[in-house]
């Protein structure tokens, strides 16, 4: 399987990273080979143009941007549950992001 690159966006950026880093060893732990980062909504086009994403998951508080990135992306955008994002679950948001990925 190709490397998958997963992007979080989130207001500052700083919430998601305990995050990448849960779901970045839930990815080792699935033998699964992915690039996971996290950025500010001010910085997500700026990535977006840099890394090309294979998705886009959205923090809860950045939800209403799910449709304007739906609008100009050709990549699932999807926002992360309320509950699964503040219990920091790494594995099921992990897991959710790889099952919306194309093969």
């Amino acid at each position: 399987m190709a490397e998958k690159t997963i992007m979080l966006c989130c207001a500052a950026g700083m919430s998601t990273s305990l995050l990448v880093s849960k779901m970045q060893k839930a990815a080792e732990a699935n033998g699964i080979n992915a690039e996971i980062f996290a950025t500010s909504a001010a910085d997500a086009d700026a990535k977006l143009d840099e890394k090309n994403p294979d998705v886009l998951m959205l923090g809860p508080q950045v939800r209403y941007l799910e449709g304007q990135f739906k609008d100009k992306l050709d990549v699932p955008v999807e926002v992360i549950s309320m509950q699964d994002y503040g219990m920091m679950n790494g594995e099921k948001v992990f897991k959710r992001a790889v099952s919306l990925i194309k093969e």
